[in-house]
């Protein structure tokens, strides 16, 4: 299937599959309204919240936030992509459910150029650094404040918010791990300013992932896709062990067709292995290693989904195979060390344990479940069959 036609389905299904609401109207998230002290006026951003985070049974979930600049033009289809590629609702599961939150524009050449343009006319660009000190000390305080969030958060945009994305990635300090530069426009970065920024970059930055995505542009190509290249390749000199960074060039897509197709491209590059699907998966230490390794690339704790553990674990239950069948045992305590607050990490452990014929730990376990979720009505029927 063509790729292009397969990204539209999947947004057009993203998006058409949030939950109506009873005035039949069909919403994607909620506008919100912050006073910034920094910038001396009111931002908009809206936010869309993943499908799981009004269940009260997943209140002990955190999630990791995406901001997006230009959220106005981007809010929609990335909001909808991020919903499909995560939900369980679809099973695709390619990344983590996330709480993704767009930026509303005010003055783009002000808020996203981090240096001042000198032009024959006045201008008010170099606002960029200040506009990253309201994202980090404004924005995602009030939003760690008021959502349950978790401390992994990804900065998106395209052309000059790419600019900036870029800036806010070769700082010393940053409150993001990710950033995804969308056809940044590096029309003020000729060599001597490149190689300006780079004298300061400091080799903590590789400690996060940035993907660079670049579109064609024609006759115009060779400006700025030079101007990419010549970045990523300067960051590589500069890289001692792993290089986090990736470049990708869209020779079918020009700088307005190239966004959501760049996004689902890089977010996939910064969760890959995320999606490890049952069958690949032989054993418990194996799972456990594969995600550490993903926790270490991102610089951040990601634990194997609770939804792919209790899965195995029920594969696994149901084998003939008495040393397969052992594996299940493990595949549910994992679930409920790392998630102490699910009561259907539980209720599955208990009901392994009644499988083995362990009464005793069955009823512990169908308790825990229970008390975790006083509304589970297959943990009482059960404990009031184990007592008899």
């Amino acid at each position: 299937m063509d790729q292009k036609f397969l990204l539209l389905l999947v947004l057009f299904m993203g998006i058409n599959q949030f939950n109506a609401q009873e005035n039949s109207q069909i919403v994607i998230g909620e506008k919100h309204q912050l006073h910034s002290t920094i910038l001396e006026e009111d931002r908009e951003y809206w936010i869309s919240l993943p499908d799981s985070y009004d269940n009260e049974n997943s209140s002990y979930k955190k999630y990791p936030i995406l901001v997006i600049l230009d959220g106005n033009i981007h809010f929609q289809s990335i909001s909808g992509m991020v919903n499909y590629m995560s939900s369980d609702r679809y099973r695709s599961w390619k990344i983590p459910e996330m709480i993704v939150v767009g930026i509303q524009n005010v003055d783009r050449r002000r808020d996203y150029t981090p240096d001042k343009i000198v032009t024959v006319r006045e201008n008010n660009s170099g606002g960029g650094k200040k506009f990253l000190r309201f994202l980090e000390e404004e924005l995602i305080p009030e939003l760690d404040q008021n959502y349950r969030t978790s401390d992994y958060r990804i900065l998106f945009g395209h052309s000059l918010g790419g600019l900036l994305t870029t800036h806010a990635y070769l700082q010393p300090t940053s409150a993001f791990k990710a950033f995804l530069a969308i056809d940044p426009s590096f029309g003020t970065w000729d060599s001597a300013v490149m190689d300006q920024k780079l004298s300061n970059f400091s080799l903590e930055s590789f400690q996060r992932y940035l993907y660079i995505a670049t579109a064609n542009w024609g006759k115009r190509n060779i400006t700025n896709r030079d101007r990419h290249v010549r970045f990523f390749e300067s960051l590589h000199r500069l890289s001692e062990e792993e290089f986090p960074v990736q470049l990708e060039y869209f020779e079918n897509e020009n700088h307005a067709s190239v966004p959501p197709i760049a996004f689902y491209k890089g977010i996939s590059a910064i969760f890959d292995g995320y999606g490890i699907t049952y069958r690949e998966v032989t054993n418990p230490k194996q799972l456990q290693e594969h995600f550490t390794e993903i926790s270490n690339r991102l610089s951040s704790e990601f634990l194997p989904p609770e939804n792919l553990v209790n899965q195995l674990g029920y594969n696994k239950l149901r084998s003939n195979n008495e040393a397969e069948k052992a594996l299940a045992l493990e595949f549910f305590r994992m679930n409920t060390q790392n998630y102490p607050e699910s009561y259907n990490a539980f209720d599955s452990l208990a009901e392994a344990y009644a499988n083995f014929g362990n009464s005793k730990k069955a009823l512990e376990n169908y308790q825990q479940s229970l008390q975790l979720n006083p509304e589970n009505e297959h943990a009482r029927m059960q404990i009031e069959k184990l007592k008899k």
